[in-house]
Parts: structure tokens; sequence; C-alpha cells
């Protein structure tokens, strides 16, 4: 019988001793290519620390956006009731729709996963993969190579949405008439997420580390750069006595600890979370547009 073609073809085994033909494996199952019949055999090992790590940076994108598109709908410079009310909203939004994709994968209703685990970037893409014998019939053999990485995330952004538009609208309508608009930018955002997971859903998974600490400085820098006033003693007084910005700041080192921590070295970089605040408001009087401006005048 021999082994099938390709990276990922194989062959289930039946009860009654029989073999199926080459092609894709059932969900949950994988090839096994030192199996001299490549046979499909069940994905029952635990997701890996990087592999939650990696769920957990996907649970939080979605709540990142939700979060902002509040923020950009109330407009208000302080914290509100109303706007503390839906940011807790969301988070619980999120958060319970993490606690049930988790439960409806195998094993059901356990906080335990089974994978089959990641082994290269091709596992994420056996759609570009499938074996064309003797350059004759090609043979589909796509399937989720990954599992549970790809369908448990399509499935939480799918809870999201749906636990969204049944309780944000009634939220909206008694306290927060604008933060309609946040629904409506989610109502954008969540396809726009669910394709960049299917098409870059394993180059994410290689680069989150280095996209959360991006994310992070990036960030951090344009929230500063939006202050009207750049001057030392306006930033450090807005980060340390508002507590909307130090909300914000707190937030913006908590995902730089989450891309340091996820790269798996050395836990003392943990000290440079405050380093690119710190960095911001050190030079701003190097950088501030206004600066120039008075110094073109002041020549002219």
């Amino acid at each position: 019988m021999g082994k099938c073609p390709g990276l990922y073809c194989g062959r289930v085994f039946f009860e009654n001793q029989t073999w199926s033909d080459c092609g894709a494996c059932p969900r949950g199952f994988r090839v096994d290519n030192s199996d001299s019949n490549s046979k499909c055999t069940e994905c029952i090992q635990s997701p890996t620390s990087y592999d939650w790590l990696y769920l957990g940076f996907m649970s939080f994108l979605p709540l990142i956006m939700h979060w902002f598109f509040i923020d950009m709908a109330a407009k208000e410079r302080s914290f509100t009731k109303e706007q503390v009310l839906l940011h807790v909203s969301a988070l619980l939004e999120v958060v319970l729709s993490a606690i049930i994709s988790v439960l409806v994968m195998e094993p059901l209703f356990s906080f335990n996963l089974y994978s089959c685990g990641v082994y290269k970037l091709s596992d994420w893409y056996t759609l570009f993969h499938n074996p064309a014998p003797d350059y004759k019939e090609r043979l589909h053999c796509t399937q989720e190579a990954v599992y549970p990485l790809q369908t448990i995330v399509l499935v939480f952004y799918l809870l999201c949405l749906l636990l969204m538009m049944l309780v944000r609208p009634l939220l909206n309508r008694k306290f927060l008439k604008a933060g309609k608009s946040a629904v409506y930018c989610a109502l954008y955002f969540f396809p726009i997420l669910t394709l960049l997971h299917a098409v870059a859903g394993g180059l994410i998974y290689y680069a989150f580390p280095y996209l959360s600490i991006v994310i992070s400085m990036v960030s951090n820098a344009c929230h500063y750069s939006m202050k009207i006033d750049q001057s030392m003693k306006s930033l450090l007084k807005s980060s340390l006595l508002e507590m909307k910005n130090a909300v914000i700041i707190v937030g913006h080192w908590l995902i730089l600890a989450y891309g340091i921590v996820s790269l798996r070295q050395h836990y003392a970089l943990l000290a440079l979370v405050p380093f690119p605040s710190i960095f911001y408001i050190i030079t701003v009087k190097f950088t501030d547009p206004s600066e120039f401006r008075e110094r073109d005048e002041r020549n002219t």
C-alpha cells in the first residue's frame, strides 16, 4: 500500500481492518508521516504555552478595538460611569466568548484542549500542498493540520459578535447613545479580523510577540502625540494624575509585557516596560513641531 503522496495526505484505518484511500484526515486527526501507511492519528496532545499565548493575543485584539472605538464614540476627556459600564461590558463579552470557545472544543466542557501541534509554517496552509501524483489528478488533502488553532479563533470571533449584538444595543440605548457607533465599527472590524486570521494566521502565529511590542510602542507614541500640551511637565501630570490616561498607559505597558513574555526571553527584560513612555516624555522637547515653528519665527 505504501505512503501517501504529499505532506498532509493520509489514510483512515476502519474497524473492519480496511484502509481508506489517500485524502484529507478527519477534523482532529493528522497524518503520521513516520507511519508506513500514512495513518491519520487522533490529536490528543495538549497545546504548548506558546499556543496559549497565541490564543491570548488573538483574544485581546478585539477587546482593544472595542475599547478604542468606545472611547472614540464617547469623546469625553475623563471616564464617565457610562463609559466604564460599556468598557466592562466589552470585557465580559470577550471573556465569556473565550470561555465558551474553549468549552465547545474537544474535549467538550473542559478547559483542556486537544491539539495537533504546529511544526512549520506550511501546517497553516495545507491548501497549497495538495499533491498531483504523476502530474495527473490532484489529491485534495486540505485540512486543519494545526487543530484547533484555526477554528477556535473563528468560533471566538463569532461568539463575540453575537454577544455584542445581544447586550450592547440595550446598554447604548439606556446609557450612551453615542456608543452605537462603536457597535457599527465592530461590525466592520470583526470581518476584517476574521479575514486576517484566515489568510495570515500562520504568519501571525510566529510574529505575534513582535506585533505585541510594535503595537504597544506605536500606540503609546500616538497617545502622547495627541496631547495638545507637549511639555514634559504636562505629560507627566496627565500620566500620573488623570485616571483615563493612566489606565491607557498601563494598558500599553501590559501589551508590551505580554510581547516580552511571549518571546520567552529572560524576565528581567520586563523592567524595560516603562521605557517607551519615559523615552517619549524625556525627548519630546526635541521632536515637538511647535519648538521648530517658534525657532523659525524668532529667526525671521
